[in-house]
Formats: structure tokens, sequence, C-alpha cells
């Protein structure tokens, strides 16, 4: 009897709760069960399945029953037409009418838009393998200008992929603050450096007041033709024309691709000018690999649902309302930041598609890096009062050539935080226990290559998409990112009274 979707959430908050040492104590083969492997192919032509991402909910309290009931959830949530009507490029996106088709720019969902994400991406790899052949002079910087979607993807691929000797030197950035441009100008020469603008509007006004400056900057040193030097990101390609681009130098992208979802187009222009064509293409690579696993795996099998599984368990039903992400590897020290936007911006939101009151919707994600985390934050995760899920995230092969022994201790910590969150520590000084049964997952690839962070990302799309399913709300849109916006517009206009504090602090800092 298929329940409603009320009914199954009913059902799941009936379950009992024991503790993780009793799960597994209870079940022999419980990591076998709760475990799972994704095999990734190697190679941009093919290959032998050689290198792939492990995810093990093994330590969370995830039970065979509380799965089969998720399912039954999934199923009454119409999870399987969703999914189906994302990567047929149907709407999914009702309050703004749109698609959703983030996964065709890998490849996967309607042929229409995978033949458009194609020809897009053609485009962008000329203009690439144009600027790293010398078309435009001897380019040896690009500062890259963009906010929220648009520059936290390229500055975690960056970071990721383009450490050991990058093609090309990238500047990723997105504060209007002018000290972060300021930043960028230092270590870049303006004889050499060419500028991205990422809008999908190009009128985002902290983006377009950067650009300004940029240009400012390259006249300011003697550059003849600062437009020149411009490579416009937008879905609004005839606003940048207007800006001055000129259109050869234009690379759009298709409205149907939302900014948190957009580094797959070319928002990931500066990706691939860091660290050369063929990583960018295995990075989407990746992605589709992971996008065929989730159009084609069903219930508890499907990677990303499983996880939604696993979150929406301890915040909706065990009221968890935050989710920690600590990277045990320094290449993916801005993970926690772009999680933030993928899953707060998506997920935080308080009415159900049809506009009624949701329940708990998304928790707050942060996290860190560790090991510095456990010398920060970990304090509260071993023995304080709130239940804090927390993912694991690694790689079996070392990012650096030093000495092995750090690569060693820094997954033997990462093992070992897990290990101590789930069992505790009884002692009778209260000072000194720890309660343990404290739920953790482990993301454990085997190596952080491009095809493998590609794979990372789009689990974690789906993921997001997953939870939104089966809480009923919309992921696509973001309206409450607008308000703030239209405030400063008012201020800037001004004729505008706003409440007293806000007036004072305008007049303090000079500007009412």
């Amino acid at each position: 009897m298929t329940l409603t979707r009320d009914e199954a959430w009913n059902k799941l908050a009936l379950h009992t709760d024991p503790t993780l040492e009793d799960l597994f104590s209870e079940d022999s083969d419980r990591v076998e069960k709760f475990a799972k492997r994704l095999e990734l192919t190697t190679g941009l032509a093919g290959g032998d399945a050689d290198c792939g991402i492990l995810f093990d909910w093994s330590k969370t309290h995830l039970t065979e029953d509380l799965l089969t009931d998720f399912e039954a959830l999934a199923e009454a949530a119409g999870f399987d037409d969703m999914r189906e009507k994302m990567f047929a490029g149907e709407m999914v996106n009702p309050t703004e009418g749109r698609a959703a088709e983030h996964t065709a720019l890998r490849g996967v969902g309607l042929d229409t838009s995978v033949e458009e994400a194609d020809a897009l991406r053609e485009r962008m790899k000329l203009l690439t393998t144009a600027l790293h052949e010398g078309a435009f002079g001897e380019i040896k910087h690009l500062i890259h200008v963009g906010i929220g979607g648009s520059a936290l993807g390229p500055a975690l691929a960056v970071d990721a992929l383009a450490r050991d000797l990058p093609v090309v030197d990238v500047h990723v950035v997105s504060n209007i603050d002018g000290v972060a441009l300021e930043e960028a100008f230092a270590a870049c020469d303006p004889a050499t450096t060419f500028v991205a603008v990422a809008s999908k509007t190009f009128t985002t006004i902290e983006t377009m007041t950067n650009a300004q400056s940029v240009l400012k900057w390259l006249a300011d040193s003697g550059v003849d033709d600062p437009t020149g030097r411009v490579i416009a990101l937008t879905a609004a390609p005839e606003k940048a024309v207007e800006w001055g681009v000129d259109e050869t130098r234009i690379l759009p992208f298709a409205e149907s691709v939302g900014g948190r979802y957009s580094l797959w187009s070319s928002i990931g222009f500066p990706i691939a000018v860091a660290v050369g064509w063929d990583d960018f293409q295995a990075m989407l690579d990746g992605a589709a690999r992971v996008d065929a696993h989730f159009r084609d795996a069903n219930g508890r099998e499907n990677l990303p649902l499983r996880a939604a599984f696993a979150d929406l368990f301890y915040s909706r039903i065990k009221g968890a309302q935050t989710r920690a992400v600590f990277a045990y590897d320094e290449r993916l020290r801005l993970l926690p930041d772009y999680l933030q936007q993928l899953e707060m911006e998506s997920n935080g939101k308080s009415v159900t598609v049809d506009g009624h009151p949701a329940g708990p919707t998304a928790p707050i994600t942060w996290g860190g890096v560790g090991t510095d985390a456990q010398h920060a934050v970990f304090q509260l995760l071993h023995q304080g009062t709130h239940l804090i899920p927390v993912d694991f995230i690694a790689s079996v092969e070392a990012g650096d050539t030093l000495d092995a022994a750090h690569h060693t201790i820094l997954l033997m910590n990462c093992f070992a935080q897990g290990a101590a969150l789930m069992a505790g520590k009884h002692s009778d000084d209260p000072h000194r226990n720890y309660p343990g049964n404290r739920p953790s997952a482990t993301i454990l690839c085997d190596d952080l290559d491009a095809m493998t962070f590609g794979a990372l990302v789009a689990f974690h799309e789906h993921r997001t998409f997953a939870n939104a399913v089966l809480m009923d709300i919309n992921p696509f849109d973001q309206f409450g990112v607008e308000l703030g916006k239209e405030i400063a517009n008012k201020i800037e206009k001004g004729g505008e009274r706003f409440d007293a504090s806000t007036e004072a602090l305008l007049k303090a800092a000079g500007l009412g």
C-alpha cells in the first residue's frame, strides 16, 4: 500500500533509537551493508573502472528498516518522477518556470540541451586554447570576477586542482570590499593579465563594480585596450555587448543553469584556463558518471538519495539543526564554503512547492579542514550538547610529495575522529566523560584528481536535490537573496527612511 507523504514521515518518527555500538554488535555485516563504493572510469576516452569513491554510512543510525521506510517516503514524494523530469529538461523550478539543466552540461539530459551545451563548450574550448597558445599575447594571469555561484565553484576547483604549476595563474575575486581586489592586483602583472567577468544577468552590482575597477587598474597601468582583455561569462550576452565586450569573447550559458550549479558551464572558464582543457573535461566526465548513477540507481542503492535519507533522519526526525563537513585534505579547504551555498541557498526554505508551511528544512552547513579543526571545534562535537552529524572527506593518495608520514598522520586522525565520536569513553569524572554515539559518515576518494573532484561535487548536487524532493521544497530558486539587495539599492538611491538603528548606522558611516 502506497503511503501519503505525511504517513511516511509519521512512520519514520516511530523508529527506536539504538546506539551506534549496538548497531555494530547486532550486525556483523553492517559495514558491508552501509558502505558502498562508486566506481569511476579513468581516461577521457574510457577505460577500466580502477578508481572511485567509498561512501561509508555505517557510523550513522541508519538501519535496514529505516532505509525501507525512507524508500516509502521517496515513493510518496514522487522522487522517481521528479528525477525523471529534471533529466528530461522539464520544469522543476515552478516559482521561476524553469528547468534545471546543469546535468546537460556534462552530457546527461535532454538531447537538444546536451547538443546545445556541447556547442557552447566547444566555443569555450576554442577560446581557452587560443589563450593558452598565445593568440592574445603572453597571458600569465587571469582575474576572475564574480559572486556567489559564479565565484565559489571556480574558486573551489582552481584551489583543488591547479596547485601544481597552473597553466595560467587564476585569482577569483567576489567580495566588493576593495581589499580583495587589491590583493589580486598585487599578485598580477597588468601587462600579462586577462579578465573574466562572470554574471548570469551581467547586471550584478558587486561584480560589475569590481569589473570596472579592474578595467581602471589595467588602463592606469598602461594597457591600451582594457576592454579587449575581458572574457564575458553570462546567460545575457546582449548585456555583455552593451557593456563593451566583443561578441567573440562572450561565452554564454543557458538560462536553465542556476548560479550554484554553473561551474560546469562557461562559468568554469577560469578552471579550464588554470588546469588545461583535458583536466576540465575529466572533471565533467566524473560528474557525468555520478549523473548516470543518480539517474539509473533506485532506492537505497542510489548513493545521493541514501545520503539524503541520513540527512533527513537527523534534521527532521532527530532535530539536528546543523551538519558539519570536514575535509581532511588541504586541496578541499574551500569545500565547506561551497557546500554552504549549495545546500543552504537551495534548501533554506520555509514553504513547500505549493506555498504551504514546511517542516524543518536545510540544516546549517558548516565545517573546516582537518587536522586544524580538531584543535578548534571538535571539543563541541565530542562533549557539547548539540546533535551534529559529521561528514569526513579524505583521499587515499596524498596531494604532496613530502615524507609519507604527513599523509599517514592526516588519515589516521580522520579515521580516529569518526571512531571516537561513535565509541566515546566513559569516565567517572564528568569533565573527562565522552558520551559517544555521535554519528558520522566518511567519503573516501582513491585520489583527488579532476575526475574524482567532478564526481564529488556532482554527488553533493544530487544529494541536495534529493533532500529537496523528499521535503517537497523547490531547491532551484533563491528569493531570500534578493531582499537585502533591494534595500541596498534603496539606500544607494536615497530618499527613503529606514528603522532607527539602520538610520543611525548610515549616519555613523557617513552615508546618511
